[in-house]
Order: C-alpha cells, then sequence, then structure tokens
C-alpha cells in the first residue's frame, strides 16, 4: 500500500514538473488543446509561468526576436543580359505567433525561399547601373514585396540588404575601361576649360595694353629685369621705336 502511495506521488510530482513550462520575454507558447488552437485571451501564452496539461495540450515555443536571415547566392541575369551573382540579408521577426505555426509548416524556411524567388525577380528586371548605383530603391522594393506576401504568415520583414554583387571577369575589365576612359574626358574637360579661361585673360590683357600703350612698355622692362637677374651673361634686346617717340617728338 506504501509503494502505491509513493507511486502515485511520484507520477504526480512528474506531471506537475511536466505541466510548468517556463516562457522568456522574448518568446510566446502557442498551445493547441485537444487539437484546436486555444485562441486569445487564453492564447498564445507567455512571458513567465505557463500551465500545460499532460497528454491533452500539445505546445511549440515561438521566438519574436528580429531574425538576421542569408541569402545565398543567386545566379541572375539582369535586365541588360549581364550574368551575375547575388547574395542579401533579410531582417524579419514574428509578430503574430499563432498564424506563424498554424498558417504555413515551416516560417523559417518558407521566407528563406521566397526571398530566393524574389531576389531573382527583381533583379532580373533591372539594369546592372541600376543595381549598382541605386541599391537603395531595390533593397526597399524586395522589402515591400516580402512583407507583404509574409503578412498571412504573421511575418514582418523590416529591412533587406543586397550585401555583394559578383560581375564576371570580362564585365569588370569593361566597366574599367569604361572608368578610366571617364576619367580621361574629365581631365580633357578641365584642361580645355583652363585654355579657355587663360585665352579669355590674354584677350583681356590685351585690349587693356591696347587702351594704355604705356602698360606694354613696362611689361617690357619688367622682362628685361627677371632676365637679367636669372643671367649673368650679356642678353641684347632690339628697341622699339615707339619707345623714343617722346623724345623725338619734344626735339
Amino acid at each position: 500500500m506504501d509503494n502505491m502511495v509513493l507511486t502515485l506521488l511520484v507520477l504526480a510530482v512528474l506531471a506537475i514538473a511536466s505541466s510548468v513550462k517556463i516562457i522568456r520575454e522574448y518568446e510566446r507558447a502557442v498551445i493547441f488543446r485537444l487539437g484546436r488552437l486555444l485562441q486569445p485571451p487564453r492564447g498564445p501564452k507567455g512571458p513567465g509561468i505557463v500551465l500545460i496539461i499532460p497528454i491533452i495540450d500539445k505546445w511549440v515555443r515561438i521566438g519574436l526576436r528580429t531574425i538576421a536571415m542569408d541569402v545565398p547566392p543567386q545566379d541572375v541575369i539582369t535586365k541588360d543580359n549581364v550574368s551575375i551573382k547575388v547574395n542579401a540579408v533579410v531582417y524579419f521577426r514574428v509578430v503574430d505567433p499563432n498564424k506563424a505555426v498554424t498558417e504555413v509548416e515551416d516560417y523559417m524556411y518558407a521566407t528563406s525561399q521566397l526571398a530566393q524567388t524574389t531576389l531573382r525577380s527583381i533583379l532580373g528586371m533591372a539594369e546592372l547601373d541600376d543595381l549598382l548605383s541605386d541599391r537603395e530603391r531595390i533593397n526597399l522594393e524586395i522589402q515591400n514585396i516580402l512583407d507583404a506576401q509574409t503578412d498571412p504568415w504573421g511575418i514582418k520583414v523590416s529591412l533587406v540588404e543586397v550585401k555583394h554583387v559578383d560581375l564576371p571577369q570580362e564585365m569588370q575589365r569593361a566597366m574599367a575601361k569604361q572608368a578610366e576612359a571617364e576619367r580621361e574626358r574629365r581631365s580633357k574637360v578641365i584642361n580645355s576649360e583652363g585654355e579657355f579661361q587663360a585665352a579669355q585673360k590674354l584677350i583681356e590683357a590685351a585690349e587693356l595694353m591696347e587702351r594704355h600703350p604705356i602698360a606694354l612698355q613696362l611689361r617690357y622692362f619688367q622682362t628685361l629685369r627677371e632676365i637679367a637677374t636669372e643671367n649673368n651673361s650679356t642678353t641684347l634686346f632690339p628697341i622699339p621705336m615707339e619707345l623714343f617717340k617722346p623724345f623725338t617728338g619734344k626735339k
């Protein structure tokens, strides 16, 4: 008799221990009672202590924290027929634990597959230049599509980032040549603009000297002084007759 009572006590303790579950702050327990989902306010349960009726209740632990999921490299042919490899990262979290359990078999796997197909679809409609220069817009477009399609599963996609674009070697060489040609073009434009501005200044100086001939004579003497300072040898310069006009006129 004592053994039977002891056995019953042990079974009761084990039943109570198995029925008590500790749910963390960032988790929820989705409970099925006799196969039926417990709807609010009775479910999902947590955080804290949750009581589960053995045999009658089945429960699933669902995390509510944001998940960073890597999208493996995808072979994509862009709109301008360039073959590239692209990978990305998707940030999402569960906002409705009941839907995440009942509406989809494995929300992690389903979200991963959906992200891969959406990435290939969106990038296939974009040109390579847009993918490299307008990546923020493409990220937002992918996020909106994923968020709309995962909403029935109780999933909220908060961010999508295209991480790396792997270009073929031929395309890398072509882009390097294009960048070099662009730099050369800019250099020629800058040089031509500098020559144009210098020519304008020379024209202005010539017009000024034409209005004031004495300026040309002063420039002539300044040149003589600079050459005499730099070289010790004797240098002969022809002197324009116009310099003697003031003296001959007085005479």
